[in-house]
């Protein structure tokens, strides 16, 4: 499968938010970082890089935290010689924003456009029309939404006529377009964000950067998707990796 990036000069560098506790699951996980999860004897967090591997990104930042070390030694390894993966850790929580700025500012090389995933989760979609989301010049940065029959674990996501992003709404019962903690941005838009260390995407960087005036699209998907985050749904990610892999 040949997707490649609409502009093929152009850099695209993914930074993957692996830094929580995963408190709803430390139970299960007692020595690893949730990301660390095997599922199909390899990391959860591997399935997600070999996923945006497909998409035809080769550079990566891992934001780390929580037993860090675990996720450094083992992506340190001959295993990824083809890929460029940098861990950088926080100190202290800094939040999804926070974590995402901290590795960013520590790595000091240039991209593009800049990917953000969470480690915690997963979307098998195509990704391609969602890069070119930013082959206008007028859009600054671009949401994944996906369309759920129940949003009552997210936050769902309101926008206009035209795809442009509103804001984020509190979560509420039945469908939905949630937010699916996928996002990319121009590299220019970095110097628009607000300045504190401690930030959150939903609650701090997307609203700052609505009130400057910025366009961010939403590219909605119904593609299969999973986050581990909890007992229940960490259970299924064997299942759901074996059903939906290169199904995108």
């Amino acid at each position: 499968m040949n997707n490649k990036f609409v502009n093929q000069e152009k850099k695209i560098t993914a930074v993957i938010l692996a830094g929580g506790f995963g408190t709803r699951v430390k139970h299960l996980l007692p020595d690893i970082p949730k990301p660390m999860a095997k599922v199909l004897d390899k990391p959860f967090l591997e399935w997600i890089i070999r996923y945006l591997h497909q998409q035809n990104i080769n550079n990566f930042l891992l934001s780390t935290g929580y037993l860090s070390t675990i996720i450094k030694n083992y992506f340190n390894t001959s295993l990824f010689d083809n890929l460029s993966i940098k861990c950088y850790e926080e100190l202290e929580p800094l939040g999804t924003g926070g974590g995402f700025i901290n590795a960013v500012k520590q790595d000091k090389s240039y991209t593009d456009y800049w990917l953000v995933a969470n480690g915690d989760s997963l979307i098998f979609s195509n990704l391609k029309p969602f890069f070119e989301c930013l082959n206008d010049d007028t859009v600054e940065g671009v949401i994944l939404g996906l369309t759920v029959e129940d949003a009552s674990r997210y936050g769902s996501l309101k926008f206009d006529d035209d795809y442009n992003l509103i804001s984020f709404a509190e979560k509420k019962d039945g469908k939905g377009i949630i937010n699916g903690g996928i996002y990319l941005f121009k590299n220019d838009v970095l110097a628009k964000f607000p300045q504190n260390n401690k930030l959150s995407f939903e609650y701090d960087i997307f609203p700052y950067l609505l009130s400057q005036g910025c366009k961010i699209k939403v590219h909605i998907t119904s593609a299969p998707f999973l986050d581990i985050g909890t007992p229940e749904t960490l259970i299924q990610a064997e299942k759901f990796i074996a059903e939906n892999w290169q199904s995108f």
